[in-house]
């Protein structure tokens, strides 16, 4: 989930994720004619689709060809994240579609089974006007739980078609099961922040997960049947009293966060990760035996961010990119051919997180 700016959130994270513990960053050389790193060998026939601002979140249609995504571009109309429609993935548009209604601030949008309707997390129902960000105090980086955020689905000409959640408090950051029956998605229904799974038309809801922390960012592996996400688990009574304060302001710290499995009911859980810092958007290879992530891991001032690849018992790990600032929210197409992910690569040195597609080789 981006809940705002990305390269701003990674320069923040530097200094927020000292504790970092592996070798030193091995910068490598780009190429600006393959928009790649020495060293990028899954990734090729790179195409840039977006050129300035934050673009993220970039989910492909069930039929592999159209993207979704969220962008602040305010040359867009957007005053802070709007939802976006690419129809042609292999196409960059000047402009493409906005599918939100402009108002208030979303997040996370997935399509439907049938690609005639997406879903998306939005705050327009607690007002029109983008809620506020919070403030950064004592060198501390949040994201902010804004408590109006509503999961709903809209039609492709942008017209909202159903509310799915209504519980008080936040509900976002939903996607869709391949097999098209099942939603996961994040609440504070309970007073933690917990996954839960729902009918397409947001009945039948059951709770996941229940350990104290944050879970949240989960995706269905490509058989439906299991479920990957980021979780934090303060273990300390220092680390639960910072975590449990937070969160009575709505507010999560994402710096220490490691990769967890489990079925879609909750059972047999376990953890994958135990690299330290920010391990997070994770998502199952094609062939499922795998999650692609990003993490700082590795970064011994806790940035850069780029692209690992894990198996699902925690063994082989694998870097993927090799970037010198932030790679992150990497998704395959449903016929596992593709890849999209966001780059502040090829960005000219400004903040911009920009969208790239890459043909994928395994």
């Amino acid at each position: 989930m981006k809940m705002h700016t990305l390269f701003g959130a990674a320069m923040t994270l530097l200094a927020a994720t000292s504790t970092a513990q592996t070798a030193k960053p091995n910068p490598r050389e780009f190429n600006p004619a393959t928009l790649t790193y020495a060293g990028e060998k899954h990734l090729k026939n790179v195409r840039q689709l977006t050129f300035g601002a934050d673009n993220a979140e970039a989910y492909w249609s069930f039929d592999s060809k159209a993207l979704i995504f969220q962008s602040n571009n305010p040359e867009w109309g957007a005053k802070c994240d709007q939802i976006y429609l690419y129809s042609d993935a292999g196409q960059v548009e000047a402009k493409p579609r906005m599918l939100s209604t402009g108002l208030g601030r979303t997040t996370c949008a997935y399509f439907m089974p049938g690609d005639r309707e997406i879903l998306y997390a939005s705050t327009h129902l607690g007002g029109a006007d983008c809620p506020p960000e919070p403030e950064r105090t004592h060198g501390r980086y949040v994201w902010p739980i804004y408590q109006t955020f509503d999961v709903c689905t809209a039609d492709l000409e942008g017209r909202i078609t159903r509310q799915l959640t209504d519980a008080p408090g936040y509900d976002a950051e939903a996607t869709v099961s391949p097999k098209g029956d099942r939603i996961v998605f994040t609440s504070d229904r309970s007073g933690d922040l917990e996954l839960y799974t729902m009918n397409l038309d947001g009945s039948d809801v059951r709770q996941v997960t229940f350990g104290l922390g944050y879970d949240g960012g989960a995706f269905f592996s490509p058989d439906g049947e299991w479920l990957v996400w980021r979780a934090s688990r303060p273990r300390t009574p220092e680390a639960v009293a910072k975590y449990t304060s937070l969160l009575a302001e709505h507010l999560v710290e994402p710096t220490d966060m490691e990769l967890y499995v489990a079925r879609d009911d909750g059972s047999e859980m376990r953890q994958v990760t135990q690299l330290g810092n920010a391990n997070w958007a994770p998502f199952f290879t094609p062939d499922g035996t795998r999650i692609l992530f990003s993490s700082n891991h590795a970064s011994p001032m806790g940035f850069p961010f780029n692209l690992f690849m894990v198996n699902l018992d925690g063994t082989g790990l694998e870097q993927v990119t090799y970037d010198t600032a932030f790679d992150s929210f990497p998704m395959f197409s449903p016929d596992g051919k593709r890849l999209v992910w966001g780059s502040n690569r090829n960005n000219g040195g400004t903040r911009a997180t920009n969208l790239f597609v890459a043909d994928w080789v395994d």
